[in-house]
């Protein structure tokens, strides 16, 4: 699969998973990668609607079988960078683990994506999304007053998981450019959804930060940062965070000029909540966002992800494209002079020889030393 961007030449082979691993390697993809994907001899492919396994060449193999690791372990001695989203041991008990691995290529970056890491005492252990984030302290602050409300999987699973295992893939690719050598890159999602919360861990030391829900800017407390009804039943986003920002929108919707000078009295954000609340509630949705989506007043339709699709934004920017007949978000981010693209979901698996062979004519994007 001849891909474009700024990882071209680039060869990652992934082993079959779900969930954060997979979105990391459509990420490195959509950038030009050639990601090779060892998937189950009885895995069903050719599924046009199932985008996050876009760009990939498939290779069946069972790994339960002398044969399907030693090709697993050919394909590696030729990859730049590997991804599994195993249990910690399962790659080692396959003889595919990373010192195995790095003894035929010394400059394999090995990725490994999991929940809670290599080691620790919960390392051997399920778990999911929402307990990630729970132990990392995220879920706590997430949600109305009454409970927490998990982000979909959002935050540990693709923020806290695939994104650092990209990143850290890139650190390690960079390294290598000096080095010669691979290493391993422990990408644990408890780690990354800690990572994330960083910023709050600085409020809260120095006071500005209280660890419960709908109590501070930006968990839904304050009346300029929170999600309103509208006449309909749909909802408005409200941003207005800076000073200048928030006395537009009070003159925009009609609210009482005193409140500028109020907008930080938490005292009075109750009754400011109510008031403007009233005021939402008076338009349409889509009334208020046409009135208001030309100003600095910092509000947005909450759209549903058919309509994120459709809207004007969006569709001038290329935002979400059109992939054999499927409507789907498109790479981000951007690059200048070397685009993205995003590549069909495999319709058929290619043979591991085949794919060997092509590796073995032409060269690698580095190999190691």
């Amino acid at each position: 699969m001849t891909m474009a961007g700024p990882l071209r030449g680039l060869r990652v082979l992934e082993f079959a998973g779900l969930g954060p691993a997979p979105f990391a390697c459509m990420l490195l993809s959509d950038m030009g990668a050639e990601v090779v994907c060892v998937d189950r001899p009885q895995a069903r492919l050719g599924d046009a609607r199932n985008v996050m396994q876009r760009g990939r060449t498939v290779v069946q193999a069972d790994l339960k079988s002398p044969e399907g690791r030693g090709q697993a372990a050919e394909l590696a001695a030729r990859a730049d960078v590997l991804v599994e989203g195993f249990r910690p041991g399962v790659m080692e008990r396959l003889g595919l683990g990373p010192e195995a691995l790095h003894e035929r290529n010394p400059g394999l970056v090995y990725g490994r994506m999991t929940g809670w890491g290599q080691e620790g005492p919960l390392a051997p252990t399920a778990g999911h999304d929402i307990n990630y984030i729970a132990l990392s302290g995220a879920l706590h602050a997430i949600g109305p007053r009454e409970r927490p409300v998990p982000p979909l999987n959002l935050l540990g699973d693709y923020g806290g998981g695939s994104l650092y295992l990209v990143s850290g893939i890139l650190a390690a690719l960079f390294e290598r450019a000096q080095s010669g050598r691979g290493q391993v890159v422990d990408a644990a999602i408890v780690d990354g959804a800690s990572s994330l919360m960083t910023q709050f861990v600085g409020m809260g030391h120095r006071g500005q930060f209280v660890e419960q829900r709908e109590s501070n800017m930006l968990d839904g407390a304050a009346p300029w940062y929170t999600i309103y009804e509208t006449s309909d039943g749909q909802h408005l986003s409200v941003g207005a965070i800076e000073p200048q920002f928030f006395a537009q929108l009070c003159e925009r919707i009609g609210l009482a000029p005193e409140w500028h000078a109020a907008q930080n009295d938490r005292m009075r954000w109750p009754q400011l909540r109510e008031e403007m609340a009233a005021i939402f509630r008076g338009r349409t949705r889509d009334a208020w966002a046409a009135l208001l989506q030309d100003t600095d007043c910092c509000v947005a339709p909450v759209l549903s992800l058919g309509e994120a699709a459709r809207h004007p934004h969006n569709s001038v920017r290329g935002t979400f494209v059109d992939v054999a007949g499927v409507s789907q978000p498109a790479p981000a981010p951007r690059f200048s002079r070397t685009p993205s693209q995003a590549g069909q979901v495999a319709a058929q698996a290619t043979a591991g020889a085949e794919v060997l062979a092509r590796w073995t004519r032409e060269p690698a994007a580095r190999s190691g030393t």
